[in-house]
């Protein structure tokens, strides 16, 4: 099988180390990366907990490091912007957090927004209000909001951010979410989104059976317990599974030659939420991509 020389950076996300934040971006070094990824929605990295002087101290750091910031995960609790009474508050939490992206130097924030839904209803209406205002603000500061995908079908989502006035609200495209969660294609998803994406994950995963999206994201007015056996079945892990990368359904030489095709010059970042030894699947995921170059 023939595979497609990458020249894109390499990415990790810190917090995937179950570290303090300088510790992972020690361990991101030392596995090889250009770059890192960061949480910023609570703790040390909280907008909120980090003034002018740490910011600088941050980023100098970063640099000694010969690293770079590819972007901030700014995921805020809930579902997403689906509830329009807790939307002020979350809206400012995330123009914050964009905010503090620009200062410690990367143009993205990633997210999720909660799962789109199928019809123009009023919750479809408080998230595309919510991501316009959003959108604009990111749109100020040169920077991008930009959605994960996998809650729902890539057309879908491209039809939601079609609707706004600016691409503020991006994409980050997560390709071991779509296989896992909705079994879409990737390959096609990069092609339908080419106009939006701005940051990448490299990750892998594998679906073993159709489930509703709710069941894993949550969604406004969905109560999970009256599907228990679909829940029962998510915490046995009998529905998905992410695995190391090479190990699951994602057409990596398809997913890289997508990106390749529509011209993606920006990060492919490596996520590893789960497993019993993270770091060794993060180093073992730099090489994976490595052997592309």
């Amino acid at each position: 099988m023939t595979r497609h020389a990458l020249n894109n950076k390499i990415g990790v996300i810190v917090d995937s180390f179950g570290l303090p934040v300088r510790d992972g971006l020690r361990k991101a070094k030392e596995a090889g990366a250009d770059g890192v990824q960061i949480y910023a929605v609570k703790g040390e990295m909280d907008p909120d907990n980090l003034n002018t002087g740490a910011r600088k101290d941050l980023r100098d750091y970063i640099a000694s490091l010969g690293l770079e910031i590819s972007a901030l995960c700014g995921d805020l609790e809930g579902h997403g912007f689906q509830d329009r009474q807790a939307n002020a508050k979350k809206i400012e939490k995330s123009k914050r957090i964009l905010d503090l992206a620009v200062e410690l130097g990367t143009h993205v924030v990633t997210t999720h927004i909660g799962i789109v839904p199928q019809e123009e209803n009023s919750v479809y209406e408080a998230m595309r209000d919510a991501c316009e205002e959003l959108g604009q603000y990111a749109t100020s500061l040169g920077a991008y909001f930009a959605v994960e995908t996998g809650p729902e079908p890539a057309a879908h989502l491209k039809s939601f951010l079609d609707t706004f006035s600016t691409k503020g609200v991006s994409v980050n495209f997560d390709p071991a979410n779509m296989v896992m969660v909705t079994g879409d294609d990737p390959a096609q998803g990069v092609h339908l989104l080419k106009d939006y994406i701005v940051h990448t994950h490299v990750k892998d995963g594998i679906r073993y059976q159709p489930f509703d999206p709710r069941v894993l994201y949550g969604a406004l007015g969905y109560e999970p317990m009256k599907h228990e056996a679909i829940a029962q079945l998510l915490r046995e892990g009998k529905l998905f599974e992410e695995l190391p990368l090479g190990e699951g359904k994602v057409d990596f030489n398809a997913y890289f030659k997508a990106l390749q095709d529509i011209g993606y010059d920006g990060y492919l970042t490596i996520e590893r939420e789960v497993g019993d030894d993270p770091e060794r699947d993060i180093r073992n995921a730099v090489t994976f991509i490595q052997n592309y170059r």
